[in-house]
């Protein structure tokens, strides 16, 4: 039983479509900084995960001195459900924007609660809203740690990435 009639032409056209759209969806890649939220008991990092490739990371992609959104894509955010001490200082429950300012031997933590912020390129505007700044001491690994991991061990938030990690205390009251 037919429930339509279908000329010829239409049919071409509609297959035509259909392969159009199969190829596009066969032809769609992985980002290429996926993202990844880390979660452990009273807090949760969202970020994007970015890759070595072969490049030279703190100093050169990242320069030192600078305010890096410590990932990809949007700005990391980091939420506490609990009231904390992070990096020696005490954060509300709440969600922040995380930033970092890389050096060599010591990186600058930052939290901000501006939310939404697309990678560091309007922290300027929105630096009065930091809340936290604290330092933690770079340790440098012996392996490669070819894309950006962020990890919540007990009692601390640790970013690793080249041959570089920090770990950031956090409790909670």
């Amino acid at each position: 039983m037919k429930l339509f009639k279908i000329s010829n032409m239409k049919k071409m056209i509609l297959l035509s479509v259909i392969a159009v759209a199969c190829f596009a969806c066969e032809g769609q890649q992985k980002p290429l900084s996926p993202h990844e939220t880390a979660t452990g008991q009273n807090i949760s990092v969202r970020y994007g995960r970015p890759y070595k490739k072969g490049r030279d990371i703190f100093g050169a992609l990242v320069p030192y001195g600078k305010v890096y959104r410590c990932g990809a894509d949007s700005a990391t955010t980091v939420t506490f459900e609990k009231n904390a001490m992070f990096a020696g200082k005490q954060v509300k429950a709440g969600t922040y924007t995380l930033f970092v300012i890389p050096n060599e031997q010591s990186w600058t933590i930052i939290l901000n609660s501006q939310l939404g912020q697309w990678g560091a390129y309007d922290y300027e505007k929105y630096k009065d809203k930091d809340v936290l700044h604290a330092d933690v001491t770079v340790k440098k690994l012996d392996n490669i740690v070819e894309q950006l991991t962020i990890s919540l061990p007990p009692s601390a938030v640790t970013i690793e990435w080249d041959n570089v990690q920090i770990s950031i205390p956090v409790s909670f009251m």
